[in-house]
């Protein structure tokens, strides 16, 4: 039987040209609807995907010949799972793929706030030259927690061998710690964390988990560094923890108002006071949604979706 494979979003040519060579058949619609792509997928044994909409229940009934859904990224948020699952469709993500990128970029963060490397350059282009006001903080001797122990904690727990810190992680799931860091309770992280990162998915239990009351149970005053998904995090709340001195600097490469597909930041004609005032911060960091982006992985998450569809048909 042919396996034909609808692609809805660019992606590395590899993908396309290795599925081709394993021998499935290759069709391209990057720019239908939602509803004319609904109209034509029951032809298709398969769909790969970035995040140009939801595959949601009703979606799911019109693919009636869909036998797996692969998303050339790390999360499967922009797809009803359970539903998927319940019509044995398998679930294809590739959170290998970025992991190394993510977690380079989560440190750049971290080396930038404390280094005021942004600010500092900004400063000089315009003319000024403030060497006080510019003092930094060193990481070592820094205790960093991770929340979220996955593929991109473990690969940015990593990084930080480097360094003379203390690496303590928290994961609903147990036994997950490592030789780079040691698992523990909510609690004790919270307790003893200078550096917070979040490294977690977009789910029921993570949505908005990160509000006044999560960053106030903190014992030291923390800096964020979120590389997750932007709505994981309150940002009124963080505001407001910034305004207070609770949270000394914020690096955010998510924001809550982005868009389903990442591709666009979600603004209405009047700006959020929060995300102004993240605009106008001084101890802030913002970039679009990139830390998974680089050259590497955009080869490695499509080489990743490869080996995975192929191992799912026996071809490798």
């Amino acid at each position: 039987m042919d396996i034909k494979i609808l692609h809805i979003d660019s992606n590395n040519p590899i993908l396309w040209e290795q599925l081709e060579q394993a021998g499935f058949i290759n069709h391209a619609d990057f720019t239908s609807s939602k509803q004319e792509i609904e109209a034509k997928i029951q032809d298709y044994q398969g769909i790969v995907i970035r995040s140009r909409f939801k595959i949601d229940k009703q979606f799911l009934d019109k693919a009636t010949n869909l036998q797996f859904i692969a998303r050339v990224g790390a999360g499967l948020e922009s797809i009803d799972c359970d539903y998927a699952t319940s019509k044995n469709i398998a679930l294809i993500a590739a959170p290998e793929g970025n992991c190394n990128a993510v977690a380079e970029h989560t440190l750049g963060m971290i080396l930038s706030l404390f280094n005021k490397l942004n600010i500092a350059d900004s400063e000089i282009r315009s003319g000024e030259w403030n060497r006080e006001k510019n003092r930094g903080y060193e990481l070592d001797g820094k205790t960093v927690g991770i929340i979220g122990y996955g593929n991109m904690g473990k690969a940015f727990a990593k990084k930080l061998r480097g360094f003379d810190v203390e690496v303590l992680c928290y994961d609903i799931k147990e036994n997950v710690g490592d030789a780079n860091a040691r698992q523990v309770s909510l609690q004790e992280l919270q307790q003893k964390t200078d550096v917070l990162s979040l490294h977690v998915p977009w789910t029921p239990e993570t949505d908005k988990m990160v509000n006044l009351d999560f960053i106030n149970a903190f014992a030291k005053n923390i800096w964020i560094i979120n590389t997750s998904r932007g709505k994981n995090i309150i940002t009124a709340d963080l505001v407001t923890a910034m305004q207070s001195g609770k949270v000394l600097g914020a690096g955010l490469d998510v924001l809550e108002y982005e868009k389903l597909s990442f591709e666009t930041l979600f603004q209405d004609k009047n700006t959020p006071d929060a995300f102004q005032y993240l605009l106008d911060g001084r101890k802030v960091i913002l970039t679009p949604h990139i830390a998974g982006w680089t050259y590497e992985s955009h080869e490695r998450l499509a080489q990743v979706i490869v080996d995975k569809i192929k191992a799912l048909y026996g071809k490798n």
